[in-house]
């Protein structure tokens, strides 16, 4: 079953960091990256850049509304995601505790699957 991990931090937070400590904490995403795709469960990886870089998107009445970032009502961003094949939600559980990211922030699992499904 695809489950997602993701990121989410404190929009801040990155800026917190000096770069030599920006470089080692990205080392040690990268290292757990490297992990998991040796032991075949990882699908897909990526960090995503601040959302102030980022733009929002929303259509209503037919009608396009295009917002850049920042988004000064954002308390959290999604930082970065790994998408896994894990055969139960527990694994999933389980190598979202070994994520470094779970240190400074909250690593969200989610299992993918059709939207209209109810919870």
């Amino acid at each position: 079953m695809p489950y997602m991990l993701l990121i989410v931090e404190d929009p801040a937070q990155r800026g917190t960091r000096t770069e030599p400590e920006g470089h080692e904490v990205y080392d040690r995403m990268v290292q757990f990256s490297d992990n998991l795709k040796s032991r075949g469960v990882l699908m897909a990886v990526s960090s995503l850049k601040s959302q102030r870089e980022g733009a929002r998107v929303q259509v209503r009445e037919g009608r396009a509304q295009v917002v850049d970032g920042p988004f000064a009502e954002a308390k959290e961003m999604v930082g970065g995601f790994f998408l896994l094949g894990c055969a139960t939600r527990d694994e999933a559980l389980a190598i979202a505790r070994e994520c470094p990211a779970a240190q400074w922030a909250t690593v969200e699992v989610r299992e993918t699957g059709p939207c209209y499904v109810s919870a």
